[in-house]
């Protein structure tokens, strides 16, 4: 699924939900898919249970997955886009960091096209 980096500086919990983050939204992992135990998935990747606890905690704190007692974790289906009155402030964040980056980029010289290919490239 994934690797973890030990010899990373970031925590080995913030790596697997960046990469739990990066299948979602390339849409590797499909809304409603189960994702691995929480045992499972340690044992996989070697690392102790807690720390994929943590990661997955996470990762639901942030609205990625979701858990059912009983059946397990699930991935979360995507929320409603911002202009719809129930945008949750994460999102509404996550555009302010955008707006932020923009701007600096245009202070720093950069060509708004340039900036708006990069931005549909990533999608």
């Amino acid at each position: 699924m994934f690797q973890i980096d030990l010899k990373s500086r970031k925590a080995i919990y913030a790596q697997i939900t960046d990469n739990f983050k990066r299948l979602i939204i390339t849409g590797i992992l499909q809304p409603d898919e189960k994702v691995p135990s929480i045992r499972d998935l340690a044992q996989t990747i070697t690392v102790n249970p807690n720390t994929v606890q943590k990661a997955y905690r996470e990762l639901e704190n942030q609205g990625y997955i979701y858990t059912v007692l009983g059946q397990g974790s699930f991935i979360a289906s995507p929320e409603k886009p911002i202009g719809d009155a129930n945008a949750t402030p994460e999102v509404e964040s996550l555009y302010d960091c955008i707006s932020t980056a923009v701007q600096e980029l245009i202070f720093r010289g950069q060509n708004i096209t340039d900036i708006v290919d990069f931005v549909k490239s990533q999608a």
